[in-house]
């Protein structure tokens, strides 16, 4: 099975997502270099029970711009009108290559958080995210369709 068909597959289940599940897919997928990630990205969230999923919905998240290794935006909402903006609630972040579970990909590093987006790649337009911070009892699982 390809890493697309999987990938749609656990996007639309539906049903809640085991880590476990969600760790051997990313796991299974390429790394990927920083320089992949430049560009506009739209996004969502895999069911899985984080806290976070709540949180970022709560914001209107729907995507992160790439615009260098050192000018990210780590959370774009959709205004009233549906327009990408901008929000600054948790600051810029920078670009880096970092090893996560053994492997060295593309990681989006938070300036003012503790908080690393670790990225695979599944196919030319679609990218595996885990959020990494510090303190949380479990990762949270996220993708991006390049627009």
């Amino acid at each position: 099975m390809s890493a697309l068909t999987r990938f749609q597959q656990l996007q639309s289940s539906g049903e809640r997502l085991d880590i476990a599940v969600l760790e051997d897919f990313f796991d299974s997928l390429d790394a990927l270099p920083a320089e992949f990630m430049l560009g506009e990205w739209d996004g969502g969230v895999f069911n899985t029970g984080h806290p976070g999923e709540k949180q970022l919905g709560a914001l209107n998240w729907h995507g992160k711009n790439f615009h260098d290794a050192n000018d990210v935006n780590p959370i774009i909402s959709h205004d009233a009108a549906g327009k990408r903006i901008v929000n600054p609630v948790l600051g810029t972040a920078s670009l880096r290559n970092v090893a996560y579970r053994g492997v060295v990909t593309a990681t989006m590093v938070y300036d003012s958080h503790p908080i690393f987006d670790h990225f695979r790649k599944i196919d030319d337009k679609t990218v595996l995210g885990v959020m990494d911070r510090k303190g949380d009892s479990m990762p949270l699982f996220f993708f991006l369709q390049r627009l």
